[in-house]
């Protein structure tokens, strides 16, 4: 198979998972990386054994067939554009965009161009995940009637070093750890229907408690605690907890209810773990790991990290010419869903969808491994 050039225009942290784990796949071919700062991008570059381009010298690259956005989110709209703009495909992290009318834009643009724009996360095609979606697919629990969903911690303050984006308009748990749980939600139950949520800040300020700002106060200017109700277009309805103003708490990560059984499923912030599940006796017992792929732990030994899986899905899907599973129909549809709970919790109300979406083709371990190198 022909691999696709690739190159990066963000050199911060998240660069270095992609450019460690993208040799893990056959379609992808690391060329080139840029950022706003030379430096940092001279730095990475030298660090993988890639090239260092400015932004504009990748964007005009001959080799370069598919960039990865991996700049803030604010700007991600901005990048994005200009990436479809210069010819080449897009694969942005999440989320996509901080609007839907940027993500609109952004759709009918690539349309226009005949590209494909993809988007992280891309941790629904975990083993983990998928195996979840194989039971439910095959009616092991029944057609899903509600679930909870529970992503709760106490900020970024005590360990990032430069937190101050997450509390900022366009930061808060919902819109930077919501696509991990939304986007799930959509490949395991299918697209929203409506949403209900309150939305609150407990603290007025945070304090970073690391690194060369310590000590330093941060105003709060976006939601950090909230309560959102997802109606889903099957029926469903799903509660989702998504606050940095709690401590500690015992709640499951996902927990999905069907008509004829219940089934828990680990962290869709990460690829792996275990699948629990039970049926109307009550038990509940785990469900017995398969052959995929990517639920193997290739990262600290103890956890499975296949990051770059939905770019090489994309790739491949260019050249098979079929739909990607990162697409960015879901990605727009997560959008909505994330855009609509902070909407209704800031005027305390129901906001329907005005998008929807299919549900991305689920991946078998066979079409798992068909991706890998």
């Amino acid at each position: 198979m022909t691999k696709l050039g690739v190159g990066i225009i963000g050199c911060g942290n998240i660069s270095t998972s992609y450019l460690k784990l993208a040799p893990l796949f056959k379609s992808l071919d690391v060329k080139a990386v840029a950022d706003i700062n030379m430096d940092t991008a001279t730095a990475r570059a030298a660090e993988f054994g890639v090239r260092a381009d400015t932004v504009a010298d990748l964007l005009a690259a001959d080799d370069i067939d598919v960039i990865v956005n991996l700049t803030v989110p604010a700007v991600h709209f901005a990048v994005t554009k200009q990436i479809i703009e210069a010819g080449k495909h897009a694969y942005s992290e999440k989320p996509l965009v901080l609007t839907l009318e940027e993500g609109k834009e952004l759709r009918d643009l690539a349309a226009s161009k005949g590209l494909r724009i993809g988007s992280a996360p891309d941790t629904f095609l975990g083993g983990s995940h998928q195996l979840a979606r194989a039971q439910i697919d095959a009616g092991k629990v029944g057609r899903i009637i509600g679930g909870t969903c529970h992503v709760m911690g106490h900020g970024m303050e005590a360990w990032h070093p430069n937190p101050d984006f997450f509390f900022k308009p366009g930061g808060g748990p919902v819109l930077d750890m919501g696509p991990y749980y939304i986007t799930n939600l959509i490949q395991l139950i299918g697209p929203v229907k409506s949403v209900t949520a309150l939305a609150k800040s407990t603290f007025a300020t945070r304090t970073i408690s690391n690194g060369d700002r310590n000590g330093e106060v941060l105003k709060v200017e976006t939601p950090t605690d909230i309560q959102a109700l997802l109606e889903f277009e099957n029926g469903a309805v799903v509660t989702l907890g998504a606050s940095w103003d709690v401590w500690s708490h015992r709640h499951d990560h996902m927990e999905l209810y069907g008509e004829n059984g219940s089934i828990f499923l680990p962290d869709p912030n990460f690829f792996g773990g275990d699948v629990e599940m039970s049926g109307e006796n009550k038990d509940i017992v785990t469900v017995a790991p398969w052959d995929h792929p990517f639920s193997v732990a290739n990262y600290e030994e103890t956890r499975a990290n296949y990051r770059c899986a939905g770019l090489a899905d994309m790739a491949t899907a260019i050249a098979e010419d079929r739909p990607h599973r990162c697409n960015i129909d879901v990605a727009l549809h997560a959008v909505d869903v994330m855009t609509s709970i902070l909407k209704a919790g800031e005027e305390r109300r129901f906001v329907d969808m005005t998008t929807t979406c299919e549900r991305p083709a689920a991946l078998s371990p066979d079409e798992a491994r068909a991706l890998l190198a």
